[in-house]
């Protein structure tokens, strides 16, 4: 079937590859790509019909105001029966607006949580979808072709499927900084531990044993003792809204928040070794940019 991408970097345009290599046609959109079959909306709408089938734009754009004017304009470009994904990162409660502004024009709105990071192209995306059945069903064949098996789910309404990706984000931060703190322990031993060889040997037959854990190895590969990367781990929205929402639905989530205030404190605490495992392995899985260092002697810029 046919479909518009809307953003084509790291994951948008790996995500519009694995369409393609799974015979599916894909016309991309972005003003900052030379190789993009369309630099604006206006340009891409008409581009997207398919012998009176259901035309559906897929947006992978940063979530908040961009994702806002891009729903808002397909909505006045795009017709009944039209459907709109938006596989970003959006707080629950904008998907949910974004779905009634265009029920209001007849057209579908899926709101998909999307994971897998720069690895999906091989790999396969996670995808945890909100929507009705009806516009979920029309999607399908795209979804088929992005998850790999048992990585596809309709979990919900509109809302949901941001819901749930929010609170995978979450659990994220809970395991990210588990691991950190395990290897910052390891590293502080009066043992002399190798500790490389350490985490390595929980890769196989342990009951910590992860991707997130495999990749780890990998950043210590490549970075050896994490020399060079700053103690600076960013903070995504949807850990403090997985948080916020624990906190109104009266859940105790005492791991997510204490990950996500060691990421507050990061920001602001200089060589913390827990912190620079955190970094690295949000490079590793998501191509996330790492704050580097700076030499003792120097001034640190702004952050």
């Amino acid at each position: 079937m046919k479909v518009g991408m809307i953003g084509l970097g790291k994951m948008g345009g790996n995500m519009a590859e694995r369409l393609r290599r799974h015979g599916h046609e894909v016309v991309g959109m972005d003003p900052n790509t030379p190789q993009a079959d369309a630099r604006s909306i206006e340009e891409l709408v008409p581009l997207l019909a398919a012998d009176g089938q259901p035309r559906v734009a897929w947006s992978m754009v940063p979530a908040g105001h961009i994702t806002d004017s891009v729903i808002s304009e397909l909505a006045r470009r795009l017709e009944p029966g039209d459907v709109v994904v938006d596989g970003g990162n959006s707080n629950y409660l904008h998907s949910i607006r974004h779905g009634e502004e265009l029920a209001e024009r007849g057209i579908g709105f899926v709101d998909c949580g999307t994971s897998g990071g720069v690895w999906g192209l091989d790999n396969g995306y996670a995808l945890m979808v909100g929507g009705t059945p009806e516009s979920v069903a029309v999607v399908q064949p795209l979804f088929d072709a992005l998850a790999p098996e048992r990585g596809f789910a309709h979990v919900g309404p509109v809302g949901a499927g941001h819901y749930v990706k929010m609170v995978h984000n979450g659990v994220e931060y809970g395991l990210m900084q588990a691991y950190a703190e395990g290897y910052a322990i390891l590293e502080a031993s009066p043992l002399g531990i190798d500790v490389e060889a350490a985490i390595g040997s929980w890769q196989e037959g342990s009951v910590v044993r992860s991707w997130l854990l495999d990749l780890l190895i990998k950043a210590l590969e490549e970075t050896p003792d994490l020399d060079g990367i700053a103690s600076v781990a960013a903070d995504s929205g949807e850990g403090r809204w997985t948080v916020s929402e624990a906190v109104a639905n009266g859940v105790a989530a005492p791991v997510i928040s204490a990950a996500l205030f060691a990421r507050f404190t990061s920001q602001h605490r200089e060589d913390d070794k827990a912190m620079k495992v955190v970094s690295a392995l949000r490079h590793q899985f998501g191509g996330h940019a790492i704050e580097l260092s700076t030499p003792a002697g120097e001034e640190h810029g702004g952050r």
